[in-house]
Formats: C-alpha cells, sequence, structure tokens
C-alpha cells in the first residue's frame, strides 16, 4: 500500500490484485464488494460488471488457493461463490426495505445513500414486475436498489428468491465466463493480452450498461 491512490478505489483491478501482508486477499474483497453492493447500500459507485468480467481474467489467480483438477472448474467454482455472495446480498437488501422501507424514504442523503436512486428502482420495479430483480443485476445503482424496493413493496419471498438466485446465477457466470473465455481467445488468436488493457476494457463496460439507463432517465426528464 506504499503507493497508495484514492483514485485505485475505483479501480476494480485493485480489488482483484490486492494483498494483505503477503497474502492475496483479492478473491475475499471481491465477494465482500458483491454482497455488499446490495445488502450494505454500499459498492453501487463502484463498476460490479467490470469487476466480475476482470475476476473472469484473473480467474486463475483468485482461485489459486483453492484451486480445483482443471480449468473450467475453477471458473465455475469463483462463478459459484460469486452468485452466492450476490444472493445473500439481494436478501439482505430484501429484508431492509421488508423492516425498514418507511424509514428509507424519510432518510436524509449521505454518501452512501440517495433517495433519488430509491424512486428510481421503485419505478423501474413497477414496470418489469419481478423480471426487474433480474434486470437490475445487469444495471449499476438499479442493483443495489431493486431488493430494497421488493421488500418495501412486499413482494412475496419465495417469488423474490427464485428471481433472487435466478439473477445472481445469470450475472455472474455470464460475465465472469465472458473475461475468462475472451481472454484466453484475444491471447490466442490475435496475441492481445486483455490484462494489458483493463482501462479500455472497465470503460467499454461501464458505457455499455450506464448509457442505457442515462438514457432512460434524460427521456423521462424531457417528457416531464
Amino acid at each position: 500500500m506504499h503507493n497508495f491512490d484514492w483514485k485505485q478505489l475505483v479501480n476494480p483491478e485493485f480489488y482483484i490484485l490486492l494483498e494483505f501482508g503477503g497474502i492475496k486477499i483479492g478473491l475475499f474483497v471481491l465477494l465482500f464488494i458483491i454482497f455488499a453492493e446490495t445488502g450494505l447500500f454500499a459498492g453501487f459507485f463502484l463498476p460490479g460488471d467490470s469487476l466480475l468480467f476482470l475476476a473472469g481474467i484473473y480467474s486463475e489467480l483468485l482461485t489459486r488457493q483453492i484451486s480445483m483438477s482443471n480449468d473450467l472448474a475453477n471458473v465455475v467454482l469463483l462463478s459459484s461463490l460469486v452468485s452466492l455472495a450476490g444472493v445473500f446480498g439481494n436478501a439482505v437488501g430484501y429484508w431492509f426495505g421488508v423492516k425498514g422501507g418507511t424509514y428509507l424514504y424519510r432518510k436524509e442523503d449521505t454518501f452512501w445513500f440517495k433517495e433519488k436512486y430509491l424512486l428510481q428502482s421503485r419505478d423501474f420495479f413497477e414496470k418489469y414486475g419481478g423480471k426487474a430483480i433480474v434486470f437490475a443485476r445487469f444495471l449499476p445503482i438499479f442493483r443495489t436498489f431493486a431488493p430494497i424496493v421488493a421488500g418495501i413493496a412486499g413482494m412475496d419471498k419465495k417469488k423474490f428468491m427464485f428471481y433472487n438466485i435466478v439473477s445472481s446465477v445469470l450475472w455472474s457466470f455470464s460475465l465472469i465466463l465472458a473475461g475468462h473465455y475472451l481472454s484466453a481467445l484475444f491471447l490466442e488468436k490475435f496475441n492481445i493480452d486483455l490484462k494489458s488493457h483493463i482501462e479500455y476494457i472497465v470503460i467499454v463496460i461501464v458505457l455499455i450498461t450506464t448509457v442505457p439507463v442515462l438514457w432512460k432517465l434524460l427521456k423521462k426528464r424531457v417528457h416531464i
């Protein structure tokens, strides 16, 4: 941490390569961030999709301490652990919504919590219903507040858990597998190491995931 720069906090590669006392703790940090992003209202400012894509690229490094018999098994294990963290995170967010929904609408804005995000997620949930849990998993900010809104709206617990599990599995497996196999493909076919182009990858993924959201919000403002 000798050359620590606060800008690193929004760089997903920083978390994956993090070490403590000479021990690589990237896997544990990754799982905590995925949980915190929905369970603790934290991490919505982080490029979660980029983090998972990069986790796929660095899957060998992340699973070194719990290495399985082959490459595919390692990637599946990593994706499964991330899925589990996402399921628990959403479940905690749902519980917060059930227990403290009314309080959240009266809560003052802080760095970690913005009422406008809660209201936008509520509109999103009302428009798409249960499927919003799945859609929101792939959208920054919405994935943080969608389970809370589901809890506030009194969504059936079993129905919520079904969409919660499906969305977490789809999100984690699709992005981690994409990162892992695209990295191998580019290296083999084009001799391009994606690890040397992390900044561009992050920018592209952030644009892909945030531009549609910003466009929707912009259109909504124009109509108002």
